[in-house]
């Protein structure tokens, strides 16, 4: 069989069984999610007091949490940095858990909650053939909870640590999109796979046990009309920035615009995305509190890691972050909600009725601040119907 007589539309999706777990998570309006701090420094670059922690053990925890409070998946941020992070005080980013290990050990100790594991596919000269068996055993081991984000590198340096020079941006997402294409022929099994690509080669390749539901959930970080095109070739979910920086005024004017365009390219392929994006929460139980505690985390910036931070981001080609400047770094986030929790729950339907399908949360000192949202955001969200409770 030859990759190339399948379109990739009529490949199956957890979406076609109705009691996929990825159908399950999906039938809420809004879907939450919860960023995890697998990297030193999680995501903000501030020296103010925290116990965020990006250890194995902390990470766990923070995922039996959102399980407990009903949260539909998990996942974390992969990036290859050399000794020393991105500098600093605090040394941001030093210490790095693989994601894919790190959610497919989550997704053993969790029993509801999905577990998504980012990947780039182009380092390394990573073959197809491992990543679909190495997904599929995942897939068995989370009975169906398992996802992939591909990712395809933006940075300029990484591709360097593996021997390699980085493809033009629209290039890459090619090459992504024939690796993904032979993974999800493996994964049907119809029959042994010969395939002479572009990038890849395969004579009579197969692998089996294939995945509980038609493949693994896939997920894909884009901001581009290249990565648009796909996503929608590929992925059940896309992991959007917003287009106007991180602050949230001009981000939620901006974001209409954006998913739809998004749309526009699922649309041409005759589906509907799912869209996410990622939120920095910064709540308190008065919104001056929020904004005091926000000053706080401000006035602690991590310049010389944030300096270090924009020198390479500058030097790679994403398109989803051309208007972030380096003051959204002690934050983080791609959107910054602050204020009260019913001050968060408008952000949060404000996303929703700008095309925003689920949101991955992130926080600055994580375990007390979900705890907090989890208690006092929640309700108001299950009140709204932007969450169906269990």
């Amino acid at each position: 069989m030859s990759v190339n007589d399948k379109p990739d539309s009529t490949f199956a999706s957890p979406l076609n069984f109705p009691d996929s777990p990825l159908s399950q998570i999906a039938r809420q309006p809004l879907m939450l999610g919860l960023f995890l701090p697998t990297q030193t420094g999680g995501f903000s670059q501030s020296t103010y007091p925290r116990d965020t922690d990006w250890s194995f053990a902390y990470n766990a925890r923070l995922t039996l949490q959102a399980e407990s409070y009903g949260f539909d998946f998990v996942f974390s941020l992969q990036q290859w940095v050399p000794k020393g992070g991105f500098g600093g005080e605090a040394h941001y980013r030093e210490n790095f858990l693989d994601p894919f290990i790190t959610t497919v050990a989550l997704s053993s100790l969790t029993s509801r909650i999905v577990t998504i594991s980012t990947v780039n596919v182009l380092y390394g000269n990573f073959h197809p053939l491992y990543l679909t068996r190495f997904a599929a055993t995942a897939d068995h081991i989370a009975q169906g909870r398992f996802g992939l984000n591909i990712v395809t590198g933006y940075d300029a340096k990484e591709p360097l640590m593996f021997g390699m020079d980085r493809l033009d941006h629209d290039a890459r997402y090619q090459q992504a999109s024939e690796f993904s294409h032979i993974m999800e022929t493996l994964w049907e099994g119809a029959e042994n796979l010969d395939y002479h690509g572009d990038f890849y080669q395969l004579q009579q390749a197969y692998i089996s046990p294939r995945p509980k539901y038609g493949r693994p959930i896939m997920v894909s970080a884009s901001a581009s009309a290249a990565g648009f095109d796909y996503a929608a070739k590929h992925s059940d979910i896309v992991f959007t920035s917003s287009p106007a920086g991180a602050v949230f005024e001009p981000a939620i004017k901006a974001l209409p615009a954006h998913t739809q365009s998004i749309q526009e390219a699922y649309q041409r392929a005759g589906k509907v995305a799912k869209i996410i994006i990622f939120p920095m929460i910064i709540c308190r139980k008065t919104r001056e509190e929020a904004l005091a505690y926000r000053d706080d985390i401000v006035a602690k910036a991590d310049t010389e890691s944030i300096v270090a931070y924009t020198a390479r981001h500058k030097g790679g080609d994403a398109q989803g972050w051309q208007q972030h400047i380096p003051a959204d770094r002690v934050l983080g986030g791609h959107i910054q909600i602050v204020g009260d929790p019913q001050d968060v729950a408008d952000a949060l339907q404000q996303l929703y009725d700008a095309g925003i399908n689920g949101v991955q949360l992130g926080f600055y000192d994580y375990e007390p601040e979900l705890a907090f949202f989890a208690s006092e955001v929640l309700p108001l969200l299950e009140a709204r119907g932007l969450r169906i409770k269990a």
